[in-house]
């Protein structure tokens, strides 16, 4: 009987523990499978942080406020003077214009609008040399030299273009005489002879590696030089010894106001210069970013599937980024919380206070993140917003 009765219960347990077993295999196909904010919300809106579908700000507007009840419309108001949007979006700020670089030889085709960004191009007799899929610099087009002849004249897209006259051959990266070309310039002989030993592809294939070696040498030792220089560029400091006095570097950047109603003397910015007539601010001077305002624009600059590469090399810890995505239901409410923690502990630590501003040592420390990223053009955009030159 007893034996019998153990049968039982294992017979009844058995389907239990089989479907139990069957839920935690299938739990993070599940998952998968729950619907995204985009699936969830019609074209056009997006999920908001009170989990309503409200709809997107048009090209050129950035979003004031969101939209409080299902067939409400969110408020939104145009991008200011120098700023844009070109798509649909939610941001609570428009990107920074670009600006033709006239001192590199870049001029403006059309000016920045609302709705899109400045387009610039080299100038004439120089074109654009792409260094990443952000940035590019306008180099002077080529000469043809006195053997060859031009096969492609120079635009601002693309350099001249050059081949051997007729009876030369390239040898080197220089044009010689051939000898005994055919009609159609075929190679020197001596540069097709195949040898006949094995020793003979033994040394082209030594003449091979060492090339590649040199290379690889000449791409590390550009890449360290470029790193080390950029480095001290955006690391030296703040202060320099100068004539210059603290007060005038505060007046430099700030003018004061009366003082308010609790006795205070409130510094406002003096606003910026026109890019016809810089002005240098002094070495001394300690620029400082409201810590809301560069996350915000932070987010709209940096794809959504890379923000937590970022913060993690910015030294925001696992547990961190998923406290971040527990307390927040939100995608960008989690990111923006995973960058104010990075941002409140190096404001802390130099002494800046709490969630308030942010010091030049840490944008230059995102700055450097945002480039090993291969994000040139949103750190070129935060350069031109907070005017870092």
């Amino acid at each position: 009987m007893e034996g019998a009765w153990h049968r039982r219960r294992w017979d009844i347990k058995t389907p239990f523990s089989t479907i139990l077993l069957l839920m935690c295999m299938f739990s993070p196909t599940l998952t998968l499978l729950q619907p995204s904010e985009e699936q969830m919300c019609p074209h056009g809106d997006y999920l908001s942080e009170k989990g309503i579908c409200c709809n997107k700000c048009a090209p050129g507007f950035k979003l004031v406020e969101e939209c409080h009840a299902l067939g409400q419309r969110s408020n939104c108001t145009k991008c200011p003077d120098d700023q844009y949007t070109d798509e649909l979006n939610h941001s609570r700020n428009c990107r920074s214009c670009r600006r033709c670089k006239a001192g590199r030889h870049d001029e403006v085709v059309s000016e920045c609008q609302s709705d899109k960004n400045t387009i610039c191009r080299c100038k004439f007799g120089f074109y654009k040399f792409i260094i990443d899929s952000e940035t590019y610099d306008c180099r002077r087009c080529s000469e043809c030299g006195q053997d060859e002849k031009k096969t492609h004249t120079c635009t601002p897209e693309k350099n001249t273009v050059c081949e051997c006259k007729e009876g030369y051959n390239r040898v080197k990266g220089k044009c010689v005489p051939c000898k005994n070309c055919t009609a159609e310039l075929t190679p020197p002989t001596w540069a097709t002879i195949v040898p006949e030993t094995g020793n003979g592809y033994l040394i082209i294939a030594g003449v091979a590696v060492m090339a590649v070696m040199l290379l690889v040498l000449l791409v590390l030792v550009t890449y360290i030089v470029t790193k080390w220089s950029t480095k001290n560029k955006l690391l030296k400091p703040f202060c320099q010894p100068s004539d210059v006095s603290v007060d005038s570097c505060e007046r430099a950047l700030f003018h004061i106001e009366e003082p308010s109603e609790n006795g205070s003397v409130k510094a406002v910015p003096q606003s910026p210069v026109s890019e016809q007539e810089p002005y240098n601010l002094p070495d001394c001077v300690p620029l400082e970013v409201k810590i809301p305002d560069l996350i915000y624009t932070v987010l709209d600059l940096v794809p959504v599937l890379q923000v937590k590469q970022l913060v993690r090399s910015l030294g925001v810890k696992d547990t961190e980024i998923e406290q971040a995505e527990l307390d927040h239901r939100s995608c960008r409410e989690a990111h923006y919380q995973m960058l104010r923690v990075w941002a409140e502990r190096g404001s802390r630590a130099g002494g800046g206070g709490r969630g308030r501003m942010l010091h030049s040592p840490l944008l230059q420390e995102l700055l450097e993140e945002l480039r090993k990223m291969h994000l040139g053009r949103a750190a070129e955009e935060l350069e031109t917003k907070y005017g870092i030159q």
